[in-house]
């Protein structure tokens, strides 16, 4: 076997352990919230802490893999409720639907994420999460951003707009889905058509963009 072969083949089973970690990390992520720890996590894989932080580095290394990880899912189904072929105000609704059942379904992973307060100690026991959580919201409001400016016409400055819009609606989703996670004070169904209209304005007035996908 070549030397190049053999690197590949290397990367090829580095990957796939790493996958494996991930999965256990998320089933402690499942069942701990945030009080899931390094030594759980560790234990579930069936191997010791240090080979951990080998694949990782440290807590926020494995902690930012878990986000992302969550994080692709999470765009891409919003992204297939946006690709939908169905009405404008139909999309509106079933995007923000899509985001409220992903943290309802799993409401420990999403306090993992979300909720730094929640885990306890900053000792090597827990996970800082509160430094990694902004940049999931930020890197949403960015995706959303991209698909509003490619598909909406908002006339000048539609890229800072749509930057604003972007943001601005990840912010309304998290604040509202937070509030809702934890108080439960109407059902899902109510909160989206709640959000939409607050949202629909804006939307509906705006025109698609020449040569976009359409919105």
């Amino acid at each position: 076997m070549d030397t190049t072969q053999q690197r590949t083949d290397q990367q090829r089973s580095a990957d796939r352990r790493r996958r494996e970690l991930l999965e256990a990390a998320d089933r402690v992520v499942l069942r701990d919230g945030p009080g899931a720890s390094m030594n759980a996590i560790a234990a579930e894989a069936g191997i010791t802490k240090p080979i951990l932080y080998r694949h990782f580095g440290d807590k926020g290394g494995l902690y930012a893999a878990l986000a992302k990880r969550h994080t692709d899912a999470l765009l891409d189904s919003l992204r297939a409720a946006l690709d939908a072929p169905a009405e404008r105000r139909e999309r509106v609704e079933s995007t923000l639907d899509t985001y409220l059942a992903a943290i309802e379904a799993r409401p420990q992973v999403y306090r993992f994420l979300m909720h730094p307060s929640e885990g306890g100690s900053q000792s090597d026991q827990g996970f800082d999460t509160g430094k990694n959580s902004v940049p999931v919201l930020r890197r949403m409001g960015e995706e959303l951003a991209q698909v509003i400016e490619e598909r909406l016409d908002l006339g000048p400055g539609t890229q800072q707009l749509a930057r604003v819009w972007g943001h601005g609606i990840v912010g309304m989703m998290h604040a509202a889905g937070d509030w809702w996670l934890g108080e439960r004070p109407c059902s899902r169904a109510e909160l989206v058509r709640s959000l939409a209209d607050l949202l629909w304005g804006r939307l509906a007035a705006a025109g698609d963009k020449v040569g976009g996908p359409g919105f």
